[in-house]
C-alpha cells in the first residue's frame, strides 16, 4: 500500500533503487527519519517482496505505542491512505496531535560512536568511507554536523538523501549545502521543492549562484533576488550564460 506521502527518500525505496540491507535497516525501524517519512517506509515494506523484510516491517509496526500512533495520525497533515492503513488495524486518530512531526515515530538505532577527539576532516572521511552504505545512511540520520558535511556529497545518492531527511538538519545547513558545487544536482533539486526552505532567503541566494543548479531553477529564482545579488550573479562566469544574462537584464529593468 502506498501512504499517501512523498519524499525523495520514499520515492528511492518505491523506485526499487534501495539494497537489501538498507530496506532491512528501515523495516526494523533503525532507519529513523522523521515520523511521516518513517511510517510512510514502514507501510511501504510490509509490502516487500522479501519475506525477511516484511515480517521486520510488521514487527516495527507492532512496537509503536498505539498511543503515539494515534497522536501522529491525528495531525493534519497525516495522509489519508495512513489513516486508512492504521484504521484496518483498529487505529484511529487521537483527539490531540502530537506536537513534534520532526522525531521519528520509533528509533532502534544505536546512537553513533562519538568521533574521536581531534579528529581532522581527512581522518573523518577515511572513518566514513570504511562504513558500508547501510551504516553510512544511518550516521546521516543520527551523526553530527561535521558528518553529515561529508556525506552529502557521498557517491551514493540515497546517502545523500538520507542527510537531507535527516530530523537534525538545520536551515544554516541546508544554506551551506546550497552552496556546494561538488554535490548531485538532484540535492540541488529536492532543496528547491522543499518549500519550507525556500523560505529563507539565504537558500534562494546559494541556488542561485550555484553553477550546479539546474538552470531552470536558477532562472526561476531570480525574480526573487535583491538588487545586489542579481549584478553579482550579472558578472559571475561560473554560472549559465543564460542566467547571467537574465540577471543582468532584470538589473537594468530595475534601474528604470
Amino acid at each position: 500500500m502506498e501512504s499517501g506521502f512523498r519524499t525523495p527518500l520514499l520515492d528511492f525505496f518505491r523506485r526499487g533503487e534501495v539494497a537489501r540491507d538498507v530496506r532491512l535497516l528501515a523495516a526494523q525501524g533503525a532507519l529513523a527519519p522523521r515520523a511521516h517519512e518513517q511510517l510512510g517506509l514502514l507501510v511501504l515494506l510490509v509490502a516487500d517482496p522479501d519475506p525477511a523484510i516484511a515480517q521486520a516491517a510488521e514487527a516495527t509496526l507492532q512496537k509503536i505505542p498505539r498511543d503515539a500512533l494515534a497522536g501522529f495520525l491525528a495531525r493534519p497533515d497525516a495522509a489519508t491512505e495512513l489513516r486508512t492503513f492504521f484504521a484496518a488495524r483498529g487505529i484511529e486518530p487521537a483527539a490531540l496531535p502530537t506536537p513534534d512531526p520532526d522525531a521519528p515515530i520509533l528509533d532502534t538505532a544505536p546512537e553513533p560512536e562519538a568521533p574521536p577527539s581531534g579528529e581532522d576532516e581527512k581522518t573523518a572521511m577515511q572513518r566514513i568511507n570504511a562504513m558500508n552504505v547501510a551504516q553510512r545512511i544511518a550516521l546521516a540520520m543520527k551523526g553530527s554536523r561535521e558528518d553529515r558535511t561529508i556525506l552529502i556529497r557521498d557517491p551514493n545518492k540515497i546517502v545523500g538523501v538520507a542527510v537531507l531527511s535527516s530530523p537534525k538538519m538545520t536551515e544554516t545547513e541546508i544554506e551551506n549545502i546550497a552552496k556546494m558545487a561538488s554535490i548531485s544536482d538532484e540535492l540541488l533539486r529536492i532543496i528547491a521543492n522543499t518549500r519550507a526552505w525556500m523560505k529563507r532567503y539565504g537558500v534562494v541566494v546559494a541556488l542561485a549562484k550555484n553553477p550546479k543548479t539546474p538552470v531552470a531553477i536558477s532562472m526561476n529564482l531570480l525574480a526573487r533576488l535583491n538588487d545586489k545579488d542579481l549584478k553579482q550573479i550579472s558578472t559571475d562566469r561560473n554560472v549559465a550564460e543564460v542566467v547571467r544574462i537574465t540577471a543582468r537584464q532584470r538589473v537594468v529593468i530595475d534601474k528604470r
